[in-house]
């Protein structure tokens, strides 16, 4: 059963918790009014709502599933930018990358970040809470600014007795390259292709691949909530799960289509959230932060750009937004404006093509790329396909997401969507100006050919030791792609 955000509150006692990893019961009492919670935020990388409790078939997340039935899971949670430096900048100050400059991917003068803009652990910290990075996994920020003293300690075994904690902990089993689950080996038969890509044994390969590194997260998220039981602390602590940013493949990270932006959201809080919940609002990953401070009792500044949304009195959002910039080496400007109905997309460079074939990080590790490349080269790529594969793009994108779930066909200039396209440019305009959108101040070009020199040595490298020339064909390459995954004829 789906309801809105209004019946999310149950304030009577949840008595019953399944755990995944037991297979015990663990009845829980009311917690005290006064004590402040403690708060784990699990971040898996580069990952969309690709597990079993979305829906998808072929891949296994026995945990998260079990998560999602202790609590709420959003379907429409999106970061606000599709590359994990910018989109971990904004979620740790609940400000949009663009509105404090970090929105760069990376930023090699990293500075201080302006008046205002403060990061939420600090903020925390005032509020009474210790704070901990990684807890036994990742502890990545990967933030493009400065700043002292973020966390506490790497662990939140190390707080004062009774002092409520909140930790960030990266798991990123799911960034490239990924890692095949040796105990649920999926079957690239039953994965489900999107149509944007061509349906072959190496595509099937590589995303079976991709959804077994994330039945290996699973598995990471269950030690987590087990080691939260094993101390006792499962009762009196909100467990959220989310993405960083969207999936890795082509046309996921990097791009604003929803494979780069949507994201897993599930909230877990014993006694507080209605248990089973599925909520349909949209949420961008700067109201978590919100949502984080909010819970925790501290102190919103005013300059906070996103907004909590557990309360019932909490304002729904009509869309989101959110930006893409440098990413390395590869210029480039992108906007979008998502509403539940449509998607626009404003592309500031339109000369630029959707891939550059000098992006040296994706050439290293995305074989769909290589395998596009050379199909497109020959014609055998659907319309569809071969719009992602072209030398330019369209200005703008608009997309009818209730009938085009995939984002296939720009319908920007269908006299019959031209309301909603006025209205979607007016949406990204008043954004622009009243964030302070930095994207249009124009970077050092030193700095992104820096980057390229940094991953084109990494790219000569690591041809090298795969046994190719560097500058070997496309269909040279695509053939060792294809003895690599294990799906050569």
């Amino acid at each position: 059963m789906r309801t809105n955000r209004r019946a999310l509150l149950n304030t009577a006692r949840i008595g019953v918790i399944t755990l995944a990893m037991t297979l015990a019961s663990v009845a829980f009492a009311e917690p005290k009014e006064e004590e402040q919670p403690n708060i784990v935020w699990i971040l898996a990388e580069d990952i969309c709502p690709d597990l079993s409790c979305y829906g998808v078939p072929g891949v296994q997340t026995p945990n998260l599933d079990a998560l999602a039935g202790q609590g709420v899971r959003f379907t429409q949670a999106f970061a606000t930018a599709p590359m994990c430096s910018a989109a971990r900048s904004a979620m740790m100050t609940g400000m949009y990358q663009t509105s404090i400059g970090s929105h760069h991917h990376r930023t090699l003068d990293k500075k201080p970040l302006p008046r205002g803009a403060r990061p939420i652990t600090h903020i925390l910290k005032e509020a009474g809470y210790f704070t901990a990075v990684g807890c036994g996994y990742g502890k990545k920020t990967d933030l493009n600014f400065t700043s002292e003293n973020l966390f506490d300690a790497d662990d939140w075994k190390q707080r004062k007795s009774g002092q409520a904690f909140f930790a960030q902990i990266t798991l990123a089993v799911t960034h490239r390259s990924f890692k095949r689950d040796p105990n649920n080996p999926i079957n690239p038969a039953d994965v489900s292709i999107p149509p944007y890509y061509p349906d072959t044994p190496l595509v099937r390969r590589d995303w079976a691949d991709y959804l077994e590194s994330i039945q290996i997260m699973d598995g990471q998220v269950g030690e987590i909530l087990l080691r939260l039981e094993k101390e006792g602390l499962g009762e009196n602590t909100v467990v959220i799960f989310s993405g960083d940013h969207g999936r890795c493949h082509i046309r996921g990270k990097e791009f604003l289509y929803d494979g780069g932006i949507r994201v897993p959201l599930i909230i877990r809080w014993p006694g507080h959230l209605k248990t089973g919940t599925v909520n349909d609002d949209l949420v961008s990953a700067i109201d978590v932060s919100a949502e984080i401070l909010n819970i925790a009792g501290a102190q919103i500044p005013q300059s906070l750009e996103g907004r909590p949304f557990l309360s019932p009195d909490s304002e729904n959002r009509d869309f989101i937004v959110a930006a893409r910039d440098r990413c390395g080496s590869t210029y480039d400007r992108m906007r979008c404006v998502r509403s539940s109905d449509f998607k626009y997309i404003r592309n500031f460079y339109p000369q630029y093509p959707y891939v550059v074939m000098s992006n040296n990080y994706k050439r290293m590790q995305y074989p769909i790329q290589t395998l596009m490349q050379v199909m497109y080269a020959r014609g055998e790529l659907t319309p569809e396909q071969a719009r992602f594969m072209a030398p330019v793009k369209p200005v703008e994108e608009l997309y009818d997401l209730r009938n085009d779930p995939h984002e296939l066909h720009n319908i920007a200039g269908n006299p019959k969507y031209q309301g909603v396209l006025v209205e979607q440019r007016k949406r990204l305009d008043d954004w622009v100006a009243s964030t302070g959108d930095m994207g249009a101040t124009v970077e050092d070009p030193a700095i992104a050919a820096e980057y390229h020199e940094q991953y084109y040595g990494n790219f000569v490298s690591t041809m090298t030791k795969r046994g190719l020339d560097p500058e070997c064909s496309p269909v040279e390459y695509l053939q060792w792609w294809e003895k690599h995954l294990g799906v050569a004829e």
